[in-house]
């Protein structure tokens, strides 16, 4: 009887735990619905929602809503540490960027340093902030647009090669750029980042004025010129992307944030046409200036070609890349005045993130008067460029096939290393003074004249003659074609070789002429470097006339190498 009533007892009590525990369960999926509920509610709120349940004077002082009153809240709390600022950063500044002025001290000038500064009691404000996360770097980037009216005192000690002491003021100064801070990389410990890396990402306006104390800076020829270009210089190699100032927070090895070199850019500036003439009598004597960074020692000059609109220079150059996301190549072409400042007849700027790595990207500009001026209408020119970005980490980086201590150009190296079909090995990146060889590539250029269409009609019943002259411009071989009379649009099929003594640095010039019996005509001519037949060996292509209103010549283009070697001294 006992077995019978316990087992009913506990059957009893076993339903009892089983509902009891159901509806526990029940109740807490019930609460954890209304739980999720409510924060997807919260997650739909606007901000005109929040200021409706909470007054603001509920708000701690650093909650903000929009974008400027997030700036306001900035600049205020900047406003209030300002002193601190100006104390850390007085310091920074004049011992960073004293070494640098010393690097670009101008040759009239023996000695140039700060007696005195301090960034003054007007912090910058804040007009713009953004903020990149980069998830593949484990880092965050934000970038800050700031403008400074700066009462700075800034005191220069300068000492002439004459002798002469000059205390020079750094008065008014009015900047406005863009700021990039990168955080990197985030941990777990507070602040949540390793360190902070800071650079002027972008310049956008920099003033200012010099004064001597006690007198006028006019006084002594060219010291206020001079010294404003070592100012600018310091700023451009001092703080300007892709150089950053890397401050570490949390102790550590932070070498990968620093700047370093990553590829090697070569530019073949080959030639302009159309150019803006810039003289009164006669026409502009053009150079080129290339760069990547506006440093004075980074910079390259090109010959000047005298009296020409349409000069060819056909000059090679060499850049180091410190970032290719970022930074730009850009040329500008002066008109050479001699002993008076050249005229800028124009400019223009490729972007290194737009060259595909090991690959020659060739392209003819418009040349604008500034880079910051989106519209410009007005026909100054075209430049032809040549471009070839090698990152040092690409796998198939030509190898040096001589000496580690023998160097190449990235051109020479990748046309090597299609010739040899290998790849893989570092080259030296250090100049020497020591003998070094470099490839001559040396072959036989085959041109095949195929045909011309569409080509200007130059006698009175609007037919032509034509021909065509071809040559090298570093050769004094020239063939011609033979003459195809009464059309403008004539088929040649006629093969030329040219034994090529130095195709990287030669180029082909084919000019259409009508023939006529006591003279002839100039229709237009195309100039081609030889860089893509080297590369593809053989390929077809037509190509416009240049100085012609029409026409174009199909060509057909082999090339056979027999590279050599040479020495030359640097």
């Amino acid at each position: 009887m006992g077995f019978w009533v316990g087992m009913v007892l506990g059957i009893a009590a076993g339903v009892a735990i089983i509902v009891g525990f159901a509806r526990c369960e029940n109740s807490r999926a019930a609460r954890r619905r209304q739980l999720a509920a409510t924060v997807a509610s919260f997650s739909k709120m606007t901000i005109e929602d929040s200021r409706k349940l909470l007054p603001s004077d509920l708000y701690p002082s650093w909650v903000v809503f929009s974008s400027q009153q997030k700036l306001k809240w900035l600049n205020q709390e900047l406003t209030k540490i300002w002193p601190f600022v100006n104390e850390a950063a007085s310091e920074l500044i004049k011992t960073s960027v004293e070494p640098v002025l010393e690097t670009y001290r101008p040759i009239i000038i023996a000695s140039l340093k700060f007696s005195k500064l301090t960034l003054g009691t007007v912090a910058p404000q804040f007009t713009g902030i953004s903020i990149i996360e980069n998830t593949q770097e484990s880092g965050i980037m934000m970038e800050l647009e700031m403008n400074w009216d700066a009462n700075a005192s800034i005191i220069l000690d300068v000492k002439t090669r004459l002798g002469v002491a000059l205390p020079i003021q750094v008065k008014d100064i009015c900047f406005t750029g863009i700021f990039r801070l990168i955080f990197k990389p985030l941990v777990e410990e507070l602040p949540c980042f390793g360190a902070v890396c800071f650079s002027l990402r972008k310049k956008k306006k920099l003033d200012f004025r010099l004064k001597v104390i006690g007198g006028e800076i006019s006084a002594i020829p060219g010291i206020s010129d001079a010294l404003e270009d070592t100012i600018k210089n310091a700023v451009e190699d001092s703080i300007t992307w892709p150089v950053r100032k890397v401050i570490p927070i949390i102790p550590g090895d932070y070498s990968d944030l620093e700047l370093k070199p990553v590829g090697t850019l070569e530019v073949k500036l080959v030639q302009a046409r159309d150019l803006t003439n810039k003289d009164l009598i006669g026409k502009s004597d053009p150079f080129a200036i290339v760069y990547v960074r506006p440093l004075p020692d980074k910079m390259k000059r090109s010959k000047t070609i005298n009296n020409d609109l349409n000069p060819i220079w056909n000059e090679h150059f060499e850049f180091i890349v410190e970032d290719a996301d970022t930074q730009t190549v850009t040329v500008k072409i002066y008109d050479d005045d001699g002993i008076q400042e050249s005229d800028l007849i124009g400019c223009a700027q490729v972007r290194l993130k737009d060259l595909q790595p090991g690959k020659v990207k060739d392209v003819w500009l418009k040349l604008v008067k500034d880079l910051e001026i989106q519209r410009d209408r007005k026909d100054r020119g075209q430049v032809h460029l040549e471009l070839l970005y090698c990152p040092f980490n690409m796998k198939d980086e030509a190898p040096n096939p001589f000496a580690p201590q023998f160097s190449m150009t990235s051109l020479e190296r990748t046309m090597t290393s299609m010739e040899n079909g290998s790849g893989g090995s570092s080259f030296d990146m250090k100049s020497s003074s020591r003998k070094k060889k470099e490839i001559i590539m040396r072959g036989v250029l085959s041109v095949t004249v195929i045909s011309g269409d569409d080509l200007p009609a130059m006698d009175m019943n609007g037919k032509s003659d034509p021909y065509v002259v071809l040559s090298l411009k570093k050769s004094k071989t020239k063939y011609k074609t033979r003459v195809v009379n009464e059309s403008l649009n004539p088929v040649w099929n006629q093969t030329f070789d040219f034994v090529v003594e130095d195709g990287l640095h030669d180029m082909l010039i084919l000019e259409v002429y009508d023939h006529d019996t006591f003279r002839r005509d100039y229709m237009g001519r195309c100039i081609l470097t030889l860089t893509k037949v080297m590369l593809e060996e053989e390929y077809e292509e037509s190509f416009n006339l240049e100085g012609a209103k029409s026409g174009k010549l199909k060509l057909h283009l082999k090339w056979s190498p027999q590279p050599i070697m040479r020495e030359t001294r640097k």
